[in-house]
């Protein structure tokens, strides 16, 4: 049989799916809620158990015969969270997780022990931002020198899935360029990084080795294999950063292709052969899981936007729908800055959720809701720019999470992007693309990006009812109000910093 494992630990849940690589289907899934600790100051964190007893969790629910027939195992994690891990194997603090904001003092600091941010760019390719992983160690060792102090390995929210899984200590080149401490040109931890986040300390010696896409990470452990109900000792394949395997996913491993991931956060990567740094310092420049490069665009507030505005207006999805359906292109000169959660693009830590243009005619549910469903597009339309800066001519749009089951959003991305938007019929984002990679490695592609695009063509199928094209007419009116938001964006950034 051809059955693969997909695991994917997200911040909402854990989420694990079975891809039969024969039907071309996937025959099982089941997901696990996680709790998070939220604090006013921007602490966004949870506990690896968590994680593992949701992991149970999840594949408990899943049939036994197909578990039993599972030949390899993949796994995506939310990137960036910062997990320390003991010499024994324990995890000495909370995780602060990507949305993590209370970090921000750290991130100047790295930045100025480093020799500034246009040096940042030149050696290492990304700034440090407060999501990434660089600051929350400094936060750790200035608010916890003991758990730094029992600090043996630095690890990702995958890496240690993979670790439980395996026993084994490992990082791959694509979620290891999200903590800012990789070269991604190189592919290999920087040592001035190292440096100026501890000159004391080697923390060389803290972080795990890396290994390549088409690498296997490990076997199954006997023991955790008997407890998960799997085969022991199948391979379990290097896995990467939820983006990364969202890209394979969704088979964005070709030039012009571009996904857009509509969750919590809003993401857009491309693949890129070369690697891409975008001097204005919006794409983040993260390595791909195949062998070449993912210039990403992130948005703190996405979905997060309309949920906010429906709970306002105890408003349903499909009343939602109706309401921006009867709505106009532009909200009626109503503007939503959805920074609800601080903002990463625009770098806006600070960043509050902003409603502007209000007056007496149209200040209504359907123009608020509306406004707040394009402010998310518009924080992601910024992006577009971004990506002809690092020589990514794009072509077509493949959407991927929650917010890819509205027709209306989807008919707003188009006409925003003025470019077409497919949806795949398999919406299981980075658990497929999980299935995906242990696929890829099982059948030795993995470190070939044409190879394995054209692979996985044959498995990734679209929903071509629910295509959308952009309407010429409306994208006129998107371009209007996509300028009203940007100018707000630059009178307000002042207030927030």
């Amino acid at each position: 049989m051809s059955r693969y494992l997909g695991i994917d630990l997200g911040t909402q849940s854990l989420k694990a799916i079975v891809y039969d690589a024969e039907q071309q289907g996937v025959i099982a899934s089941a997901s696990s809620a996680l709790e998070l600790i939220s604090e006013t100051d921007g602490t966004r964190e949870q506990l690896a158990s968590w994680w593992l007893s949701a992991l149970h969790e999840a594949l408990a629910a899943l049939d036994k015969d197909i578990l039993g027939s599972v030949v390899a195992i993949g796994v995506s994690g939310q990137q960036h969270g910062f997990t320390p891990v003991a010499a024994d194997g324990s995890v000495v603090a909370p995780v602060k997780l990507w949305c993590d904001t209370a970090t921000t003092a750290e991130c100047e600091e790295i930045t100025s022990a480093f020799g500034g941010e246009e040096k940042l760019l030149a050696e290492v390719g990304n700034p440090i931002l407060p999501g990434y992983t660089a600051s929350k160690i400094l936060w750790l060792k200035r608010h916890n020198p003991e758990a730094y102090r029992q600090m043996a390995t630095i690890m990702l929210p995958h890496d240690y899935i993979n670790f439980y899984l395996t026993g084994e200590r490992f990082a791959e080149y694509g979620d290891a360029s999200g903590t800012g401490l990789l070269d991604i040109r190189q592919r290999q931890w920087h040592r001035g990084m190292l440096e100026s986040l501890d000159p004391e300390r080697d923390l060389g010696e803290a972080l795990p080795a890396l290994v390549g896409p088409a690498d296997i990470g490990g076997q199954l452990k006997d023991s955790v294999a008997e407890q998960l109900g799997l085969p022991a000792s199948i391979p379990v394949a290097c896995g990467g950063g939820d983006n990364m395997m969202a890209a394979i996913g969704t088979g964005t491993l070709a030039p012009g292709r571009l996904t857009m991931s509509l969750g919590t956060s809003g993401t857009m990567f491309a693949y890129s052969e070369t690697p891409a740094i975008d001097p204005g310092g919006e794409l983040a420049a993260f390595c791909s899981s195949t062998g070449g490069w993912l210039p990403l665009l992130c948005t703190m507030n996405c979905t997060v936007a309309t949920e906010l505005a429906r709970d306002l207006f105890n408003t349903d999805l499909a009343t939602l729908e109706a309401l921006v359906n009867d709505s106009r292109p532009g909200a009626n000169g109503v503007t939503v800055l959805p920074f609800y959660n601080g903002e990463r693009t625009p770098n806006l830590p600070n960043g509050k959720g902003c409603m502007l243009g209000l007056d007496a005619g149209n200040t209504t549910p359907a123009n608020i809701l509306r406004a707040s469903m394009e402010a998310a597009v518009f924080g992601l339309r910024t992006g577009l720019e971004a990506f002809a800066r690092v020589g990514c001519d794009i072509t077509d749009i493949r959407i991927t999470g929650g917010g890819s089951a509205s027709p209306a959003w989807r008919q707003m991305i188009a006409d925003t992007f003025t470019l077409p938007v497919r949806v795949p019929a398999l919406d299981e984002g980075a658990a497929l693309g999980a299935a995906f990679n242990a696929l890829l490695v099982h059948r030795g592609v993995a470190d070939n990006a044409s190879a394995s695009a054209s692979l996985l063509d044959e498995h990734i199928r679209f929903e071509e009812s629910a295509t959308a094209q952009p309407n010429q007419k409306t994208a006129a009116a998107y371009e209007n109000a996509y300028g009203r938001y940007r100018q707000y964006v630059e009178q307000l950034t002042p207030l927030f910093e």
